[in-house]
């Protein structure tokens, strides 16, 4: 047995990391078809139906059988909570490969076709709506885009920093090593939020959204890269001293050769690993910052932007679907962790299975 098929019998026979790499799996797909699957625009915005709930679907009709319908609503109640009612008198029937607002597929091709979507001026609302009218749904899926990537990258760019910085500090030690990791400690003494919102607050607010998300990316891993670095430093460190290394060396290989061509592919396994189970620590980090008003900002979606809408407790019982960002968070960050559990578990050759 290869290792790629023992890594994937070891993740099927762990039901928790296959169920954890099952869920990530649909939350990325949804993240880059989110113009598609989306019914509208994410900005598309209705004043008339703010705090609408959760549109009810209805499948069984005598004259169409199967076809998905819903009925149209109407403002029954402003008093405290708004409610709405259905008129059964018209029924609206769901259209699929609708053609509605414009998007960018991919984030380059100009596309206008949707999942599904009604004719105008009715709505379709799955997860409710927000204070502007706004389709949760819509905003779940394109904030997605920004919640999860700023994961993956982020952990990208403090990977390749650790690898770097630890790397050479382990393989080389002596002063370099001394001055390499007094500059980790430096840094880690400082409080990761703390130092985030401060570096936050240099920039003006106008700056524009994709120059604040790679801030933010920016941000998130310049906090975390100096504790990454110091943990590859000590794998280098145990490594140094093998065989193969001192082989390398008397082949008169050089010493960046040596280290990025056989010392940091030994350690790959626990670096996947590891990355994993940091990159909930990213998602973490970019809701906090968006729940405070330092992150993405409107006219952007993220998941910490819209739990920032929520954070009225006033508001949980009367419109309780503004808390789904924080439930897909959650699930999120769950199915990161039971992936990477058995990602270390399959890739661990100390284990007594």
């Amino acid at each position: 047995m290869d290792r790629k098929t023992s890594l994937w019998w070891y993740l099927k026979k762990s039901k928790m990391a296959l169920m954890g790499g099952i869920i990530l799996l649909i939350l990325y797909l949804s993240s880059i078809w989110a113009g598609f699957i989306a019914p509208y625009g994410i900005n598309n915005i209705r004043t008339d139906l703010y705090f609408h709930p959760p549109t009810k679907i209805y499948f069984f009709d005598r004259e169409t059988l199967f076809l998905p319908y819903l009925y149209p609503t109407k403002l029954v109640s402003c008093q405290g909570q708004r409610k709405y009612e259905e008129e059964h008198s018209q029924k609206i029937y769901l259209k699929f490969f609708y053609k509605g607002d414009v998007y960018k597929l991919f984030g380059i091709i100009p596309c206008c076709l949707h999942l599904f979507g009604v004719e105008e001026p009715y709505r379709i609302y799955l997860l409710g709506a927000d204070r502007f009218g706004r389709d949760i749904l819509t905003r779940l899926l394109y904030g997605s885009q920004i919640s999860l990537s700023i994961g993956l990258i982020g952990i990208s760019i403090t990977v390749a920093l650790g690898m770097i910085f630890g790397g050479i500090s382990g393989y080389y030690g002596g002063i370099v090593d001394t001055l390499l990791m007094r500059l980790c400690e430096l840094l880690m003494c400082f409080p990761g939020l703390y130092l985030i919102m401060a570096l936050r607050a240099t920039v003006p607010p106008t700056v524009p959204s994709n120059y604040m998300y790679l801030l933010t990316v920016i941000v998130l891993a310049f906090v975390y890269w100096p504790g990454r670095a110091r943990v590859i430093r000590g794998q280098v460190l145990s490594l140094r001293e093998q065989e193969f290394v001192i082989a390398a060396k008397a082949c008169g290989l050089s010493d960046l050769r040596i280290i990025f061509r056989h010392i940091l592919p030994n350690i790959f396994s626990y670096i996947i690993v590891s990355a994993t189970l940091a990159i909930p620590g990213y998602i973490l980090g970019e809701t906090i910052l968006s729940y405070l008003n330092v992150g993405i900002q409107e006219p952007c979606s993220s998941w910490g932007l819209m739990l920032r809408e929520a954070q009225n407790i006033a508001l949980w019982g009367e419109y309780p679907w503004l808390l789904w960002p924080g439930f897909l968070i959650f699930i999120t960050v769950l199915a990161f962790n039971f992936f990477g559990d058995g990602l270390r578990d399959a890739l661990d050759p100390k284990s007594n299975r």
